[in-house]
Formats: structure tokens, sequence, C-alpha cells
């Protein structure tokens, strides 16, 4: 895995990979990035893992990385609900557990994605997800990053992400592409 080392320019808040503790990383240390993926940065400092936010990234000397445009042209008109669900799927795809280079979605951790109309061109997205281990502490993080990403959706009001364990997450639930991107093939 490559590195790129970078010295914080300021104090910055942080999230201990895997428990999910929040600290405070130190202007002046040095941290190297070995994962920036979905907007998020996962850094080693002091023997450590963390993940640090994109409205973060200028502590990382980062200029922070705009909102990635959506990849379905915006219809002219209210959009359909099969338009929305390819939008929210896309999504999803932006979000990454801070320990593995592949998309939640292609790793097989979004068990159920369900939209629910709740007014004209108004919108609730319930999400069911899972994580690689229960013991991990990301889970609130990575929940919360769905849901952002979801509210962030023009016809999306409210995000529902939770968190289930039936059936427990194991590598035959990851796509084809992320096998072969993690060498499991």
């Amino acid at each position: 895995m490559s590195s790129e080392q970078k010295i914080l320019t300021r104090d910055v808040e942080a999230s201990v990979v895997p428990i999910g503790t929040k600290v405070t990383l130190q202007k002046g240390e040095t941290a190297h990035i070995t994962q920036s993926l979905g907007g998020t940065y996962t850094v080693i400092v002091n023997g450590n893992m963390f993940r640090i936010e994109s409205k973060d990234a200028d502590a990382l000397g980062i200029e922070a990385q705009a909102a990635p445009a959506a990849a379905v042209a915006a219809p002219t008109g209210p959009m359909t609900q099969e338009q929305l669900e390819k939008k929210v799927w896309e999504s999803l795809k932006t979000c990454y557990d801070p320990e593995i280079p592949v998309n939640i979605v292609d790793l097989g951790l979004i068990y159920d994605c369900h939209l629910t109309s709740i007014g004209p061109d108004n919108y609730k997205a319930d999400v069911k997800m899972t994580l690689t281990a229960p013991g991990c502490g990301m889970g609130p993080v990575l929940a919360q990053d769905v849901q952002n990403k979801l509210i962030s959706l023009e016809p999306i009001d409210e995000a529902n992400v939770e968190l289930v364990w039936d059936p427990p997450w194991n590598q035959g639930m990851m796509t084809e592409a992320a096998k072969l991107q993690l060498g499991l093939l």
C-alpha cells in the first residue's frame, strides 16, 4: 500500500480505526495517508490508524474536494423513483470502509435500500447495512456517512440507516470486482 506523508497544519478531529473513538490529532504531527476514497482520508499517525473527514482535508494540506457531481443528469421536472434509486446506489458507492479500498456496496455491506414517497417529489430512504465485523466501532461513523450522502441528494428529506447483523457478512457477499481488487480471485 502506498503512503503519502503530510504534516498536519492544524489540530484536527479524527476517528480511531477500528473503534471509532473521536480524538484530536495535533498540529505538526506526521500523518501517512494510506487511503483517500469517498472524500475521507485514512491516515497513520504514530503507528495508529485514524479517519479524517473531507471537511478537514485542509489539516492535511489538501484542498477540500467539492462533492462529486451526480452521474445521473438531472431530468427536467420531477425525478422518477427509478432514476432516484439509481442515484442513491451511485451515492452509496462513494462510501468506503477506512481499512478496505472498496466501496461498501461492492463489499456487500448494504443489505437493503428502500425509498418511500413522503410527498410530491420528496422521499425517505431506509437502509439496512452491516459491517465486516460486528465489533467494529466504525459502524456509527459509516452509518452517518451513508445518511449524510443520502440526505445530500435533492429529493431525499429523510434517511434512516440501521446496522444489522443477520445474516452475518462474509466474503462471498462481495462483488466479483471487489474480490478481484482485493486479490481474492
